[in-house]
């Protein structure tokens, strides 16, 4: 009789152990959504850099103006990727980008994350001054 109940003791373990991968899998595989918003982009410093400029910020590759939101596709295990890009508009423009990764897993109420671009001019006899972009995104599970 007690090599009966090891038996059974041992079958439990074993269904046990195999359901376990099958609930984290689908976890895993779960889509979520995520709204990504930029709240902002400004220019929070100039030392001569220049007057006119162009700017464009992205998350996972899709281009979002200020104000504006993109509603992202992703699994559970994915990251939303943020770029920001400003460029002095002149003969010869100066541009800087910069970028981070936002993974969806660490989205659980609104995360606000923020990028800083700082673009150096390059010719002359202001160069090597700097300006100084500041892009905010929000990201949100939907």
């Amino acid at each position: 009789m007690r090599m009966k109940e090891i038996r059974i003791m041992a079958m439990l373990l074993l269904l046990f152990s195999l359901a376990v991968p099958v609930q984290s899998t689908s976890a895993a595989s779960k889509n979520v959504k995520i709204k990504v918003t930029l709240v902002s982009a400004e220019l929070t410093e100039n030392n001569h850099v220049g007057n006119e400029w162009y700017t464009v910020a992205n998350a996972n590759g899709k281009e979002i103006a200020e104000g504006d939101s993109v509603v992202l596709t992703l699994k559970s295990t994915d990251s939303v990727k943020l770029t920001a890009y400003a460029e002095e508009q002149d003969k010869i423009p100066d541009s800087a980008s910069e970028a981070a990764s936002v993974k969806v897993s660490n989205i659980t109420k609104t995360t606000t994350k923020a990028l800083k671009v700082t673009v150096v001019e390059n010719r002359g006899r202001y160069s090597g001054n700097t300006a100084t972009w500041k892009f905010t995104f929000s990201l949100k599970k939907q």
